[in-house]
């Protein structure tokens, strides 16, 4: 494992593309969470809890990563844990990519088995966590959620090891946005960020330092309650290599 101790989360959008040989390859994004780890040689650990767990996505993952030239390993909680130990499973590691699904299913899940805590744990110790969607989404106060209906909801219950609420898909799916902002204007919802689809957010400990993007023109945005309202800021994104 890389001996960088920053805690770093890359919360995103985006992520997988569709491969060449593979189902689905690495994107930018990902790459550049693997990057972030500073590790020589990186290994990464997927997290499909959202999905269920879902056997072929955990394989799709697997032939990504050998694409990629990245040992992925899958921590599984269905039927039970396939790991004795969370933390000497996820500190061994350098990176921790967890996948979209339902963000509320996954805290239960989470909270049940004790993960939340030894995902905090490994964060505190220089593990890169990142993820897209739920994957964005759980590592933040809240956000907005299809967990409970097709019809968006909030979810104000996340690991909150970053102090903000979470917009994923901001351009892709039309309530995202108008929602978003009107739950931080409600008070629901805490100060927070957004991505559209191809973006990411950086940060070191819980300070915002980067959006990125592997979608040129993609955005990135900060949505703070202002007033009875909200003020919308673009953040300046970079696009990564290869994007």
């Amino acid at each position: 494992m890389t001996q960088e101790r920053t805690p770093t989360i890359l919360a995103t959008s985006g992520g997988l593309i569709r491969g060449q040989r593979t189902e689905v390859a690495f994107g930018p994004l990902l790459h550049h969470a693997i990057e972030l780890s500073g590790a020589t040689r990186p290994s990464l650990v997927y997290v499909g809890t959202a999905m269920g767990d879902g056997s072929a996505q955990g394989l799709r993952m697997i032939e990504a990563g050998q694409a990629a030239g990245i040992p992925v390993r899958l921590l599984k909680l269905f039927p039970m844990p396939n790991v004795d130990d969370f933390d000497d499973y996820l500190l061994s590691h350098d990176v921790v990519w967890v996948g979209g699904g339902s963000v509320a299913n996954l805290l239960a899940l989470w909270r049940l088995h004790g993960l939340d805590s030894a995902l905090t744990r490994a964060w505190q110790a220089g593990v890169v966590l990142g993820g897209v969607s739920a994957g964005s989404l759980c590592w933040h106060q809240g956000g907005t959620t299809d967990s409970f209906s097709p019809e968006l909801t909030p979810v104000t219950n996340g690991l909150a090891l970053l102090p903000y609420s979470n917009g994923v898909h901001y351009d892709s799916e039309p309530r995202r946005r108008p929602l978003f902002q009107e739950l931080i204007a409600a008070g629901t919802l805490a100060d927070g960020y957004a991505t559209e689809d191809g973006t990411g957010l950086v940060f070191r400990g819980t300070t915002l330092v980067e959006a990125v993007t592997e979608i040129k023109d993609k955005r990135a945005y900060s949505v703070r309650r202002s007033g009875e309202g909200v003020q919308e800021e673009s953040l300046p994104t970079r696009l990564l290599a290869n994007g």
